[in-house]
């Protein structure tokens, strides 16, 4: 019973600190200027608490991040479509950067502070990382789709009349389409472009667009998905 108040205690305090620090962060004109102090004290714990936890001032803000955009996370991973994976790839990616920008909007403060703590490239990020995965991953399926239909178009086109003809432009038996790219795998080329269209949505963009520009939610998200259609038309077309 002892050692049960305690786990529950700890996840209280958890929760206290996330959501003080999640609120310092959101009223300070920059993340830089909120102390451990300060968080420690509107959560109403001692300071060590904070060390002992989250390690440091870094890890803390990586705690508060995690825990606002799990809920989005595990839309993408288990949810329905367009955001889950049964979504058609080209539904899927624009549904992907909407809901990134639409979060970004939301906690920018969060992801300013994320990126603003030092802690090297945010490139390197595990955050940016999993994005840059599940982008780049449904961009190689958009790819490998096209690919397959101009396959068929190109063998029914070229095939010869039934039990003979030519079939040399069909796909090959080994599942690739007639470039020899396999239809599932992600070329450098969809990594690129992962990395280009997660670009339209760091969070120093959106703070300067929405906040400096003045640009309203449902401007950028306008612009962000006519940017998007406009990307994946030239892969379309490069397919």
């Amino acid at each position: 019973m002892a050692e049960r108040k305690a786990r529950a205690d700890a996840l209280r305090n958890r929760e206290a600190v996330l959501t003080a620090a999640d609120a310092l962060f959101a009223r300070s004109a920059s993340p830089r200027s909120v102390s451990m102090d300060e968080i420690a004290a509107a959560a109403g714990v001692g300071k060590g608490t904070l060390f002992r936890r989250f390690g440091d001032r870094t890890g803390l803000i990586r705690a508060v991040f995690d825990a606002r955009i799990e809920p989005l996370r595990q839309a993408v991973t288990d949810g329905p479509a367009p955001l889950g994976p049964s979504a058609a790839p080209r539904e899927r990616v624009p549904a992907l950067l909407d809901a990134l920008l639409c979060f970004k909007l939301d906690h920018r403060h969060l992801a300013l502070a994320l990126e603003e703590a030092g802690s090297g490239s945010p490139y390197q990020g595990a955050s940016y990382a999993w994005w840059h995965a599940i982008l780049r991953d449904t961009l190689g399926r958009l790819a490998g789709t096209a690919a397959a239909a101009t396959s068929g178009v190109t063998a029914d086109a070229t095939a010869g009349p039934p039990g003979g003809g030519r079939s040399g432009d069909a796909p090959s038996g080994d599942g690739r389409s007639g470039d020899g790219r396999s239809g599932d795998a992600p070329s450098g080329a969809d990594d690129f472009t992962a990395h280009v269209l997660l670009a339209a949505t760091r969070a120093d963009l959106v703070e300067h667009l929405a906040d400096q520009e003045g640009a309203t939610p449902d401007r950028l998200r306008a612009q962000l998905a006519a940017f998007v259609a406009r990307v994946l038309g030239e892969e379309g077309r490069a397919a």
